[in-house]
């Protein structure tokens, strides 16, 4: 089942476009990605150090496979100096709510 994963920063007060033309550099990373479908970043319209990426994966386990890849985790280190918070990951099934065995 296809899943969105929201990826939630607020960026330190100037340092905005480093860190958009950063996480443009990690979304054409990720297109070579197997399960990789697609990916936006959204800028807050009323404070543009509120920035959501939103990525579209075939599956959770094509997502968990790049998330936890050596290649994004050395480029998340280094957004990471740009934040004022942590980063927070939310991810949402599209669609209907999978199966549950045993329920």
């Amino acid at each position: 089942m296809a899943i969105k994963v929201f990826i939630k920063r607020h960026i330190k007060e100037g340092n905005v476009e480093k860190a958009v033309a950063m996480l443009e550099e990690f979304r054409d990373m990720a297109k070579k990605e197997m399960g990789f479908i697609a990916g936006e970043t959204l800028i807050n319209h009323y404070d543009s150090r509120s920035i959501t990426v939103v990525s579209t994966w075939r599956t959770i386990e094509d997502w968990v496979r790049w998330q936890s890849s050596d290649n994004r985790s050395g480029n998340e280190a280094k957004i990471e100096a740009l934040l004022e918070v942590p980063t927070k990951y939310e991810i949402y099934d599209i669609g209907a709510p999978p199966k549950r065995t045993g329920t």
